[in-house]
């Protein structure tokens, strides 16, 4: 059973294949609506129904979400955090560096495909 959590409580989330540090702004019967404050991991690159597999369709960019950006996570993938909130942009950068340095050393198609994808996007998210 997940953590019963109310409006205003910081917690981690996992939406898609990123992780966040948000706070809950309202509650659903299933889902949390929560703000982004930071972020943890930088989604997955390509098809999420297809993870790691660089040969799809459309190997989808994914973005991170964005600061204040709001979303529904399922009640049971939210989670309490107690730390600092890191700021945004200084966070965004650093899962951006450890995402980019994981799949230089991974070296597989997918990972070549998604470092591609990240270095687009990095260039958009630090302009």
């Amino acid at each position: 059973m997940s953590e019963e959590f109310k409006i205003g409580d910081l917690v981690t989330g996992i939406y898609k294949t990123g992780k966040y540090i948000g706070e809950i702004t309202a509650i659903k019967p299933e889902h949390y609506l929560v703000k982004v404050k930071a972020v943890l991991k930088h989604p997955m690159q390509g098809d999420i129904h297809s993870p790691k597999d660089p040969n799809v369709a459309f190997f989808q960019e994914r973005r991170a979400l964005a600061y204040h950006e709001q979303t529904n996570i399922p009640k049971k993938m939210v989670r309490a955090y107690t730390g600092d909130v890191p700021e945004y942009n200084a966070s965004l950068k650093e899962v951006v560096e450890k995402t980019k340095n994981d799949l230089e050393t991974e070296g597989t198609e997918w990972a070549l495909r998604s470092l591609e994808n990240m270095k687009v996007l990095e260039k958009d998210y630090f302009k």
